[in-house]
């Protein structure tokens, strides 16, 4: 088996995948950009010691794995993968990420309604994690409301006491910087946002809530944090926390 460790994707050429690995553990990390096509064969060759996944792959990897944990199944999603001689595990280390994102800034979920901005598979361990932390009411938002879904109109209308809003959709990103999901003028109960966007730095959004001084925060600790916990999966270790504060802030000099 090839000691090969790296992130499995379509479109990898803005990742920083590759220098937070590198900066959290002592191995290569590569970007491995492949068609649907290939990701067949890459899995079914097993010739990898590790690897992460990201869009669109996070849902099309599970039929090649041998076992997923419980956290993983109920999400949905697998976003590491580790090959122990030859048997595929799977795991979602976007869970542990965005719980952390919200534990060092002191978002409270607990009892409170939140909102979800966009269903896509960013959204799956968002909702897992304030599911576990016994949100009051997720409420998801998109432009067109369906089948447990809610649209922009009807929560201005239906849920603006909300607390907590997150986005998860890529509303916002660059080059579209220009553009938001939402403006935070229906929702007066706010406290915090998070979006997990984190090229610009600041979103629209997040300069929306900063003005209003909200607590306000974007991806890049969910993104460093994600790795940080895949890395303990990769290597079966235990890495200090403040690895994930070293190497945000590390990432954080070189994008901003």
């Amino acid at each position: 088996m090839a000691e090969i460790y790296g992130l499995l994707g379509e479109h990898l050429s803005h990742s920083y995948s590759k220098q937070i690995h590198e900066a959290l553990a002592d191995y290569t990390y590569d970007l491995i950009e492949l068609s649907k096509k290939e990701l067949k064969e890459f899995m079914t060759a097993k010739d990898f010691a590790a690897v992460n996944v990201t869009i669109p792959y996070k849902k099309d990897v599970i039929p090649f794995l041998d076992e997923m944990d419980d956290r993983a199944k109920k999400i949905g999603a697998v976003n590491t993968i580790v090959n122990k001689q030859g048997t595929l595990y799977g795991y979602n280390t976007d869970y542990y990420g965005f719980l952390y994102t919200l534990q060092k800034n002191n978002i409270k979920i607990t009892g409170e309604k939140v909102l979800v901005l966009g269903n896509g598979g960013a959204a799956k361990a968002v909702l897992a994690v304030l599911s576990d932390l016994s949100a009051k009411e997720i409420v998801i938002v998109k432009r067109t409301s369906g089948e447990g879904i809610c649209s922009y109109e009807e929560a201005y209308v239906l849920h603006s006491d909300a607390t907590v809003l997150i986005n998860t959709s890529p509303v916002g990103m660059y080059p579209h910087t220009g553009e938001t999901p939402t403006p935070l003028t229906p929702f007066p109960n706010l406290t915090a946002v998070v979006d997990l966007i984190y090229n610009p730095e600041v979103t629209r959004l997040l300069a929306e809530a900063k003005d209003r001084g909200l607590i306000a925060v974007n991806g890049l600790e969910m993104l460093v944090s994600q790795a940080f916990y895949a890395v303990q999966y990769f290597l079966d270790t235990k890495l200090n926390e403040d690895k994930i504060e070293e190497v945000t802030q590390m990432i954080r000099d070189t994008l901003y």
